[in-house]
């Protein structure tokens, strides 16, 4: 089973910029696509982006454009770069290793307007 650890969550003002990663443990992950979701308050788990073994990245519309998803496949680490952040881009953040149950703990990203 593959543990999951994501950071680099936290408040920011609408405009501002923050970078997560989720570094993956127990398995290398370099064969396997990787996901970013998240879930605001009251809200059901909803896909932001993922990235194929071959790096080809998939984004939500919302995000297309301000978000990046990319991988360290030496670091075992997936990031989420987002950029021109909203309000309604709060929720916690989940990384999830595709096709597996392995999910993890999440980390809160919070806009301010």
């Amino acid at each position: 089973q593959v543990q999951l650890v994501e950071s680099g969550g936290g408040l920011v003002q609408a405009g501002d910029s923050l970078r997560l990663s989720c570094a993956a443990s127990g398995r290398t992950f370099s064969s396997y696509a990787m996901g970013w979701f998240r879930q605001a308050p009251g809200k059901e788990r909803a896909f932001v982006a993922s990235i194929t073994p071959g790096s080809m990245a998939y984004y939500a519309d919302s995000v297309k454009g301000r978000f990046t998803i990319s991988r360290d496949d030496v670091k075992n680490t997936v990031y989420l770069q987002m950029n021109s952040l909203k309000p309604e881009d709060t929720a916690v953040y989940y990384c999830h290793l595709v096709g597996s149950t392995s999910w993890g703990q999440g980390t809160q990203v919070t806009v301010s307007s």
